[in-house]
């Protein structure tokens, strides 16, 4: 299914010296549809012609800015901070004029945004312009909906005032709607010489005359012809065809749909037949099956039908669907062939995700075969990975239980991530957020702080990384198993690779060493910075780790120290006034 939208935008000055409406749209790149069509409208409020300076500023750094946040954040939770951001500023700047007196006074604007992303829209609005919706084939004018409401004055004589504007304070108060998305949906956005002026049934069918183009100039043409004494401007937006489906949208199939039964080789499911059961968790199903024509190999994995009727462990499963689907191959940036890539499925019977088949083993499995690897081997190996890791946190999630078990060599020679299961990015269900995920001897010591639980973040992914590495060239752990909760096994730095492997250089040394410290001062703060201390290998090694304080290792080690003082000293008078003479 494909992202198709038809644009239209056209304005004129009217009357008016000066055209202070600014309006403009921007697509998706073809790697970048998951974030969807950005548009806007804005109109500039001004006493000395700074307006359209405000207006354009401000439509500017939306549909610039938007696509520049992580696609994993939720669609108003992007424009709130790109619009809050453009607020600042241009508020700042309209306190800087008045304070030095510059002519021109100050420059505020209307704005009103639309994003349309995966099977639903999103409307930003603040001001009095307007955006419209027409929806439906009767051509009726009760088809048209207005969607926004006006911020300004509710008198006759006061209806160009307004209430909230961008630039008018340092904080604004967005409006927020969102709605489902059809095929054959009209979104038009006005300025208030547009709507100000037309009927609401001569609106409604210009904006369905011709093609958006056509639609948008025949609007504009028509308030002007009507004797509207503003300037005039219309962006048309025909929805022509859908993009793939965002979380909203699998959550609502984790609703609706059954889960499969237990499925048997042979078995088919849609349009794949399975062709082995692979893993039985107790939660998750996995199965290997063939695409029906094709025969191409691939993942399916469903709940177990124990948690059919779990609505947390069907959310669970979407947000892992959904996020393997922003962080996968597509988008050729560094870092993303490291992750298996989801199937969009099409009108399924059944809830269930699809994933890239990939043979090979995990990094478990090798090393439970005793296999050895190279230095150079695992240093390699540890520049795709952090790569990968660099990637996830870019799109803001952490992904939580880093282990040898979730990382796969495939056939092709790619090391992969493996198991979005517990990682999270904002937008997961509570309960997953809540969940101490991850596996003991892989977590930072600080998620095991019973005075304040430290939840897990970038860094924690990198020292379940750097625990890795240090296993992958030792065969060991290095604070050794640690079970929930046992803090007596990070008493004691752990000991160099070099000193286990002594073919492992100095150089890696310090690298896995930094990335395991017991003091999260002394790791790696970012995945960037790893990759390049990685990447610098012997030619410009990182200086070695110093030794964790006592203070650091066990905060109770002073209290020790004072008792068994206090406690020799108190053995010394009894002896004294046992046995020495007086």
């Amino acid at each position: 299914m494909s992202f198709e939208v038809e644009i239209g935008h056209f304005t004129l000055t009217g009357p008016r010296e000066l055209n202070e409406d600014f309006a403009a749209s921007v697509r998706p790149a073809p790697h970048d549809e998951a974030r969807g069509l950005v548009a806007a409208i804005a109109d500039g409020v001004s006493t000395g012609g700074r307006g359209l300076e405000a207006a354009q500023t401000s439509v500017m750094s939306l549909v610039q800015d938007y696509f520049g946040v992580p696609d994993t954040w939720e669609t108003t939770v992007a424009l709130d901070r790109v619009i809050g951001a453009q607020n600042v500023w241009l508020a700042d700047h309209n306190r800087r004029r008045l304070g030095v007196g510059k002519e021109g006074g100050v420059a505020m604007t209307t704005l009103t945004a639309l994003v349309l992303r995966g099977h639903a829209y999103t409307l930003a609005h603040v001001g009095d312009t307007r955006a419209w919706l027409l929806r439906g084939e009767s051509g009726e004018a009760t088809d048209c909906v207005q969607l926004s409401q006006d911020h300004c004055f509710d008198h006759p004589d006061q209806r160009s005032r307004l209430t909230r504007a961008i630039g008018l304070d340092d904080r604004v108060r967005i409006d927020y709607l969102q709605g489902e998305l059809h095929i054959g949906d009209v979104f038009v956005l006005t300025s208030d010489g547009v709507h100000g002026v037309l009927k609401h049934a001569q609106f409604a069918a210009l904006a369905r005359t011709g093609d958006a183009q056509t639609a948008s100039e025949a609007l504009v043409r028509a308030a002007i012809a009507a004797g509207g004494r503003d300037n005039a401007t219309a962006l048309v937006l025909r929805v022509l065809g859908l993009a793939s489906g965002r979380l909203e949208d699998s959550l609502i199939q984790g609703r609706q749909l059954p889960v499969p039964p237990r499925l048997k080789v042979g078995d088919k499911l849609d349009g794949y037949t399975i062709t082995a059961a692979v893993a039985d968790t107790g939660v998750h199903r996995l199965y290997q099956a063939r695409v029906t024509g094709t025969q191409e190999l691939v993942a399916v994995k469903t709940l177990h039908e124990a948690r059919a009727s779990d609505r947390e462990e069907r959310a669970m499963l979407a947000h892992e669907a959904w996020l393997g689907s922003r962080v996968a191959p597509g988008s050729g940036e560094q870092g993303a062939a490291a992750f298996v890539q989801v199937h969009e499925l099409t009108e399924p019977t059944a809830f269930y995700t699809v994933f890239d088949w990939h043979a090979g083993r995990t990094l478990e499995q090798m090393l439970a075969e005793g296999k050895r690897f190279e230095v150079a081997e695992v240093a390699a190996a540890a520049l795709a990975l952090t790569r990968a890791l660099g990637r996830l946190h870019r799109h803001g999630v952490i992904h939580r239980d880093i282990k040898p078990g979730n990382l796969h060599l495939g056939d092709d020679g790619q090391w992969r991530v493996l198991d979005l299961g517990v990682a999270v990015s904002g937008r997961e269900p509570r309960s997953l957020r809540t969940l101490h995920a991850g596996t003991p001897s892989y977590m930072n010591p600080e998620q095991w702080n019973r005075d304040e639980h430290v939840p897990a973040d970038a860094g924690s992914d990198l020292y379940a990384l750097g625990v890795t590495l240090y296993q992958w060239l030792t065969g060991k752990l290095p604070y050794g198993e640690v079970e929930p909760y046992q803090t007596g096994r990070f008493r004691h730095d752990p000991k160099p690779p070099s000193r286990l492997r002594p073919d492992v250089p100095i150089w890696l040394d310090h690298v896995v060493t930094k990335a395991v410290a017991l003091d999260p001062k002394q790791r790696f703060e970012t995945a960037e910075e790893m990759l390049l201390a990685l990447q610098r290998g012997a030619s410009r090694p990182l200086a070695a780790p110093g030794s964790t304080p006592l203070a650091s290792r066990d905060p109770t080690a002073l209290w020790k120290i004072a008792l068994g003082v206090a406690l020799l000293f108190n053995l010394l008078l009894v002896y004294w006034l046992l046995f020495l003479p007086r």
